[in-house]
This record gives C-alpha cells, sequence and structure tokens, in this order.
C-alpha cells in the first residue's frame, strides 16, 4: 500500500480544542499518566471545513440529516412544485436511511443519521425521478389534500347524524384512496435505480467523502472507505486541566449595587500535541474514490489535503481562549509499502521538562523515527520536514511523490 504520512508536533497555548459531556477538555492516559487530547473527529471537521474553503470545486461534500431539504430544493430547481418535491425527497431518504418524524426549523423531515453526500449526488438523484413517480407523487398530494378539505367540512355538520355518517364514511374511502396511491407512489420508486444514480455521480466533487469516508448502514453499496486515518492527538507529556473562574460586569448596575453581575468556571488546559494522520494513496485513486478525476486533480487534492490537515485547528472558544498556532515540526513521509505507522511511542514515557516540551518532543520524535527505520528496515521514497523547508516547497515535493 503505497501511503503518505505526516507527524505533527503543535503547541496550543490556554485553550479548550475539544470537550466532554461535563464541558471540560478531553484527556487520556497513556504511559500512566494522563494526557490532553483532542479527537480525531473534532480535528478532522476542522480539516473538512478549511479544505472546503481552500478548494471548493472539489470539496462539496456536506454531512448532514436535511437529505430532504436538500433533494426537496434541487427538484424546485428542475420545475417540479413544492409539495410534489416534497413527497418525492422523502421517499428517496426513507430508502437511503431512516426518516425521524420531527422537522427542520423549515418544516422538513430530517434523516435519523448524519449523511455525507455531495451535490453532484444530489442532482444526481433528481434526474433519476422518472415521470411516473412525479405523477404518481402528483395524485398522492391531491387524495392528500382532498382527505383534509374533508376534515374540515366535517368540522362544520351541524348534529345532523345523518349527515355526520355520511361525512364520515367519505372521510373513510378518502383515507382508503390516499393510503392506496401512497403504496402506488412507493411501488412506482426502483430503490436500485436512485442507489445506482447516487453511484454514478463517482465523486467528481466530493474528495472529502473519499477521504473521509461515508458510512451507510442501510446499504453497503453506498458506503465509501475513508482513505484517510487519524488517531487522536495527544499531549508529549502529562497534563492537567485547570479551573478558570470568571466575573462579568452588569454595565448598567446602579452604583448603589457591588459586585459582578455574574460568576462561573471554564476548564481549560495547555499542551504540546503529537498529531498523526496518513493517506492511503493507493486507494484514493481506485474506482470507489477518485478515479474518475483527472492526474492533475488528484494532486490537487492531495495537495489541499496536506495542507488543511498541517494548518487547521478546531474552533472551539475561538473567541474567548483563541488557541490557533501552527506547528513547530511536520515530519513528511510517503512509503512504497507497507501500513502507516505512528510514532506516538516517543512520548510513552513523558516528556518532562522545565524549560518547555516542543524541543524535546521533536527530538523524541526524530529519534524514534530513525530506531524504526533501523530495526524494521522502514523505507521511505519521500521524507522531508517543517522548517527544515518551508511549507511551499513541502507541498510542491509532496505532490511529487504521491501521485
Amino acid at each position: 500500500m503505497k501511503h503518505l504520512e505526516l507527524h505533527i508536533i503543535q503547541s496550543v497555548p490556554v485553550a479548550c480544542l475539544n470537550r466532554d459531556d461535563l464541558n471540560s477538555p478531553k484527556t487520556a492516559i497513556f504511559g500512566g499518566v494522563q494526557r490532553a487530547r483532542v479527537s480525531s473527529q473534532s480535528w478532522k471537521r476542522a480539516i473538512r471545513e478549511m479544505a472546503k474553503e481552500m478548494d471548493s470545486s472539489l470539496f462539496k461534500g456536506n454531512r448532514s440529516r436535511r437529505m430532504v431539504y436538500e433533494l426537496t430544493t434541487k427538484l424546485e430547481s428542475k420545475d417540479v412544485a413544492k409539495d410534489i418535491a416534497v413527497i418525492i425527497a422523502e421517499q428517496v431518504a426513507g430508502i437511503v436511511e431512516t426518516l425521524d418524524s420531527k422537522k427542520d426549523s423549515d418544516g422538513f423531515k430530517k434523516i435519523k443519521t448524519l449523511m455525507f453526500f455531495s451535490d453532484a449526488e444530489y442532482d444526481a438523484i433528481a434526474n433519476a425521478i422518472t415521470d411516473d413517480i412525479k405523477e404518481s407523487a402528483e395524485t398522492v398530494v391531491s387524495s392528500s389534500n382532498a382527505v383534509e378539505a374533508h376534515k374540515e367540512n366535517l368540522k362544520k355538520i351541524d348534529n345532523n347524524k345523518d349527515e355526520q355518517e355520511k361525512a364520515k364514511k367519505k372521510l373513510e374511502n378518502l383515507e382508503k384512496e390516499m393510503e392506496k396511491n401512497k403504496k402506488a407512489l412507493l411501488k412506482a420508486f426502483n430503490d436500485k435505480s436512485i442507489k445506482a444514480a447516487i453511484k454514478s455521480a463517482q465523486l467528481k466533487d466530493a474528495a472529502d467523502i473519499a477521504l473521509f469516508g461515508r458510512m451507510v448502514a442501510s446499504d453497503h453499496s453506498l458506503t465509501v472507505e475513508a482513505a484517510s486515518m487519524f488517531s487522536h492527538a495527544l499531549s508529549t507529556h502529562k497534563a492537567d486541566n485547570e479551573i478558570d473562574f470568571f466575573a462579568a460586569v452588569d454595565d448598567l448596575q446602579s452604583k448603589e449595587e457591588s459586585g459582578a453581575g455574574m460568576t462561573s468556571t471554564l476548564e481549560f488546559n495547555s499542551a504540546t500535541y503529537y498529531r498523526f494522520a496518513a493517506l492511503n494513496l493507493d486507494m484514493l485513486a481506485d474506482k470507489e474514490h477518485l478515479d474518475a478525476l483527472t492526474h492533475e486533480e488528484r494532486q490537487s487534492v492531495v495537495r489541499t489535503f496536506v495542507e488543511a490537515t498541517v494548518k487547521a485547528i478546531p474552533g472551539a472558544r475561538k473567541n474567548t481562549m483563541n488557541g490557533n498556532t501552527l506547528p513547530v515540526y511536520v515530519l513528511g513521509i510517503v512509503r512504497e509499502k507497507g501500513h502507516p505507522v505512528q510514532l506516538v511511542n516517543a512520548f510513552e514515557s513523558p516528556v518532562r521538562s522545565s524549560n518547555g516540551y516542543t524541543s524535546k518532543s521533536v527530538e523524541l520524535l526524530k529519534t524514534e523515527y530513525a530506531k524504526l527505520s533501523e530495526t524494521w528496515g522502514i523505507e521511505a521514497v519521500f521524507e522531508e520536514a517543517i522548517p527544515d523547508v518551508g511549507i511551499k516547497f513541502f507541498l510542491d515535493e509532496v505532490v511529487k511523490h504521491v501521485i
């Protein structure tokens, strides 16, 4: 397996990059001591968002439960009436994932789990909707409107029992007709054609889906295995969470009153992290991922991924505890075979220092890599480090060796 590895040392000051259910910075025990931790999911989201900003044409994937809304919008752009589009979108969403009974703020039903889809995939689904499906949906809407209208009329009927009985009987017949039409609509849908339409999009505009993967429990044929691999970022040293007590002043408080308008506490930590990311280059170029892209487009994807991975940082509490920093050291490695290997065991014995952690962490990382290379015969076709070279040269050289 040809792959790229990124080994990153990054120091972050007072911050809470990733919090747990108690609003505390996440931690983990490694090497017998508590470490500061940032989950891979947290850092990956920051990377995805930066990659989308850097190259919006190739990174158009969005994770959302609002599949019905997205499909409705696509169908409306193809001159399908909104009420018809909603019915169709709900049926499609129900094929891909289970629909939730709750609706979003715009009145659309949501699917129960987050799904990762691109614009091209939504377009492909919309294009796969046949005239038969549209006609069936129109019939469902028409019968549903008839049921609702008759219910309103039923409320206006006075105490005449005969009239009420007739109206109730008619309502039953209308409801039966509506259910019959709904079944006809379900029959008009071809599950296989909808799923084939999704796969036909070939991720041409969704490098983020190819890189970070998509899990579809209801249909594994729509699952995309992630070409990238990430570890949870861990501090290279023992780290304890600290508590910040703060007081806020009430600007309109009368002069007779004293004291703060509000007091509370926040938890934070500061740490030097070891971060690890890898990219399966063979998988990235296969037909299930980015085979449909040109050689130059795949190179652009890799360049964007590497730059975003190096530069992105989770945005939690960015306005009150801005932890935005850049790495102090990035080791990039490309190997033709084998599997990605972390260098985290360089810090299994936590770094202890009264003069900062970054220099010692970089030294230990280099030592660990040299030891593993010699012991296990690890061979690299590319090996470069920042700040030995600048980011532009680093990216240029990475792209030359990866695809």
